[in-house]
């Protein structure tokens, strides 16, 4: 008790400056378990979104810069003994200049769209103020305009993933973009055996020369270096 009234008295004696050091502290705190949380948290969102990621991607480069894969590749990869299973994926980015964002155009998913619809993420549907029932312009490469309705508006567990993305036909897409029929922009490799991926990895590039193989592991890592660097900077800026 006679230690606790000495420590009470003496910061008593030094109200303000001891005030002033409370407040520093407790800011300092704040602010650094604010960026470890917020670190955690898009760590957590970047495992959301990789969750359904293909175990493998391929994609064709020419010049050091990724270009549209041909399908031709697909059965010459689907010999490759440990394929499970390898499908073509078609997705992009547009501009759009009514709001100055970019949309992920993409084809696939579980949404059952026909020519001339789409489905919008949340992001898109509020800085757009559209629903379904309602239309969004895309000016496709040749400089013409089509209108596709909105047939649904989804959401994901991970705001990352829906937020900016349009799902939409592959008609609609190679309209837009103008794909051609026997191109895809990259493919989604299934391997049987996990511990086989960097092997056929290997022996994809070895029979593809001018390709590369991109592996789940390889993105989550990325990520986590990424994160990790990004929130070790803000500490370091804080302190």
């Amino acid at each position: 008790r006679n230690i606790l009234d000495f420590t009470l008295s003496s910061l008593l004696r030094r109200k303000r400056k001891n005030a002033a050091l409370v407040t520093v502290y407790t800011l300092i705190v704040f602010l650094l378990g604010s960026v470890m949380l917020f670190t955690y948290a898009l760590r957590e969102e970047a495992s959301l979104l990789l969750k359904e990621a293909p175990e493998m991607i391929v994609q064709k480069l020419v010049a050091g810069r990724q270009e549209p894969v041909p399908l031709g590749y697909m059965e010459r990869i689907r010999a490759v003994r440990g394929v499970s299973s390898i499908k073509e994926r078609l997705l992009g980015y547009y501009y759009d200049p009514v709001v100055g964002a970019n949309y992920t155009l993409m084809v696939g998913g579980d949404q059952d769209l026909g020519s001339g619809s789409i489905a919008v993420g949340e992001g898109v549907s509020r800085i757009r103020l559209v629903s379904p029932g309602d239309t969004l312009e895309f000016r496709t490469y040749q400089g013409a305009t089509i209108e596709l309705e909105i047939k649904k508006t989804f959401s994901s567990e991970s705001g990352l993933v829906s937020s900016d993305l349009v799902l939409i036909s592959e008609d609609d897409f190679r309209k837009v973009f103008g794909t051609p029929k026997e191109y895809a922009t990259d493919l989604a490799v299934r391997v049987r055996n996990p511990k086989e991926r960097p092997t056929i990895a290997l022996k994809v590039a070895e029979m593809l020369p001018d390709t590369r193989q991109i592996l789940r592991e390889e993105l989550l890592r990325t990520y986590e270096a990424i994160f990790n660097w990004r929130g070790g900077i803000l500490l370091t800026i804080h302190l």
